[in-house]
C-alpha cells in the first residue's frame, strides 16, 4: 500500500513538472522568441517570481518520491525508482546552476537593459530549459513503465483473488 501511494505521487509531481516544462518549452518560449525584448525580458522576470516555489516544490516531491519508492522496490521497480529520482534531481541540478543565474540578470535586464550579448545568454537559457524539460520528461516516463509493470504483475494475484471469491 504504502509503494502505491509513493508511486501515485511520484506520477503526479513528475507528470505535473514535465507538463510544466514541456508547456513553457512548446509555448512561452517560442512566445518569448516572437514578442519585442522588453516585453519578454518583463514577462520572463515575473513569470519567474511565479515559478520560483511551484517549480522547485514540483522537483522536489518528484525526487523524494522517486527515491522513497527505489528504497522500498526490488529489481527493476528500484532500477526505474531510481532513475527517475536522478532525472528529477538532474532537472533541478540544471535549472539551480543553469537557469536560474541566468534569470536573475533577465530580472535586472527588465529594470535596465540587456547587453550586446544577451541573444547568446537567452539562446543557453533556452538550452537549459529543453534539457530540463527533456530529464523531466524522461523520469515521467520512467514512472509510466514502472507503473505499467506494477499493475500488470499485480493482475495475476488480483485475478487469482477474485476466482476465489466467486467460488
Amino acid at each position: 500500500m504504502r509503494t502505491r501511494i509513493l508511486l501515485g505521487l511520484a506520477l503526479l509531481a513528475t507528470g505535473l513538472l514535465a507538463g510544466a516544462f514541456g508547456y513553457g518549452a512548446a509555448n512561452l518560449v517560442p512566445t518569448f522568441n516572437a514578442v519585442p525584448l522588453d516585453l519578454r525580458l518583463t514577462f520572463h522576470a515575473e513569470l519567474m517570481k511565479m515559478n520560483g516555489i511551484t517549480m522547485q516544490t514540483a522537483m522536489a516531491v518528484s525526487t523524494l518520491s522517486s527515491v522513497a519508492l527505489a528504497v522500498l522496490t526490488r529489481g527493476r521497480a528500484r532500477t526505474l525508482a531510481g532513475a527517475a529520482g536522478a532525472l528529477t534531481f538532474a532537472s533541478f541540478l540544471t535549472t539551480r546552476f543553469g537557469n536560474i543565474p541566468i534569470n536573475g540578470r533577465i530580472k535586472e535586464w527588465a529594470v535596465t537593459s540587456a547587453p550586446a550579448d544577451h541573444a547568446e545568454i537567452l539562446q543557453r537559457w533556452e538550452l537549459f530549459n529543453d534539457l530540463r524539460t527533456l530529464t523531466a520528461v524522461l523520469a515521467f516516463a520512467l514512472l509510466i513503465v514502472l507503473s505499467l509493470s506494477a499493475e500488470s504483475a499485480a493482475s495475476p494475484a488480483q485475478s487469482q483473488s477474485r476466482r476465489l471469491k466467486t467460488r
